[in-house]
This record gives structure tokens, C-alpha cells and sequence, in this order.
């Protein structure tokens, strides 16, 4: 039996998940990291991508906007802006979001506002990246 550790995953409107769990892989700018019970202390920022968590033999999936997270005292805590399950993701909404940041970026525009049509293409790709490897249709 894989060795537990604690996990709360929080963003400004609710607390997305807590509980106990095997493993846990989060997109950073550096690339993904794993975390598992017995991590070192670590605090970093995350990429807008994927969280993916090992609870119970199983594999949960979920969006996940920039953010930071902290490994201190054995317990994984992340603090994003936006979390989502596949389920959650409006497709539809997520492709239109991705038309507009295409339609932007195609623009001529000042460099604060590429750089925001870029966040925002980024957000929309990894939303749709997310449902579309994990089955989900809206």
C-alpha cells in the first residue's frame, strides 16, 4: 500500500479538494513536478495546465490556472485562481475563449496586451487539452 499524504487545493471561491492521496503531478514553468509523501520542502508557482491526483488506485484529472503550491510539514497545499474537474469546463465557452486570444494575437497590439491574449489562448488550450484527453463533451 502507496504511503499517504495530505492535499487541500484551494482557490478564491471554494476549496476544490482535500484529502489523502499517493501522488500528485502539477504543471510548472519549469516543467511537471511529482510530489509523494515525504517531499522535501518545496514552494513554487504553477503553469496553467493540469493537476493530476493519485487517490485510491485511480487517477483524478483537472484544470488548473497559475498559481502557487507549498509542500511544508508533509502536507501539499495549492492556491490557484481557477480550478476545474473535465465535467466542470463549459467546451464550448473554452473554444470561443481560444478564437478570441487567436483573433488578438493577430492584432496589432502593445505588449501588455499580448501578453494577456497569450494567458488567455494558454488557459483555453489547457482547458480543452484537459477535457478532450479525459472524455468529456459539452
Amino acid at each position: 500500500m502507496a504511503t499517504l499524504f495530505p492535499i487541500e487545493i484551494d482557490t478564491p471561491e471554494r476549496r476544490f479538494f482535500e484529502g489523502q492521496v499517493e501522488s500528485v503531478i502539477l504543471d510548472t514553468p519549469d516543467g511537471k513536478i511529482g510530489i509523494m509523501a515525504g517531499h522535501r520542502q518545496i514552494t513554487s508557482t504553477l503553469d496553467v495546465g493540469e493537476i493530476a491526483i493519485l487517490q485510491d488506485g485511480a487517477w483524478k484529472h483537472a484544470f488548473c490556472s497559475a498559481g502557487f503550491f507549498i509542500v511544508l510539514d508533509g502536507k501539499l497545499t495549492i492556491m490557484a485562481q481557477t480550478v476545474e474537474w473535465p465535467e466542470e469546463i463549459d467546451v464550448r465557452r473554452a473554444k470561443e475563449a481560444l478564437e478570441r486570444a487567436e483573433e488578438a494575437l493577430r492584432q496589432k497590439q502593445s505588449i501588455r496586451e499580448y501578453m494577456l491574449s497569450k494567458a488567455s489562448m494558454a488557459r483555453a488550450m489547457a482547458r480543452l487539452r484537459v477535457t478532450n484527453q479525459h472524455n468529456v463533451n459539452n
